[in-house]
């Protein structure tokens, strides 16, 4: 569970953009994540931290596809 700051932050539109790439992808490398947002990656590295550490990224996920799930354990879904 995430866990609530009592931190305020600032956030321009560099920020949003690094959230919003995470959110669709979290496996992203920095490097990647630096180049989808235009900024080299120490910034973006940087700045990842700095929304870690106020609490704005909480964790990190795997979002399993239940349909893959049922088959790789041998069952039928659509039975």
């Amino acid at each position: 569970m995430p866990k609530i700051q009592n931190t305020t932050i600032d956030l321009d539109a560099t920020d949003w953009k690094i959230l919003a790439r995470l959110q669709e992808d979290a496996r992203l490398s920095n490097v990647e994540l630096a180049r989808a947002v235009n900024l080299s990656p120490s910034p973006c590295l940087a700045r990842g931290r700095r929304l870690e550490e106020a609490g704005l990224i909480g964790r990190y996920v795997t979002l399993l596809d239940p349909l893959a799930l049922l088959g790789a354990i041998g069952l039928n879904p659509f039975w």
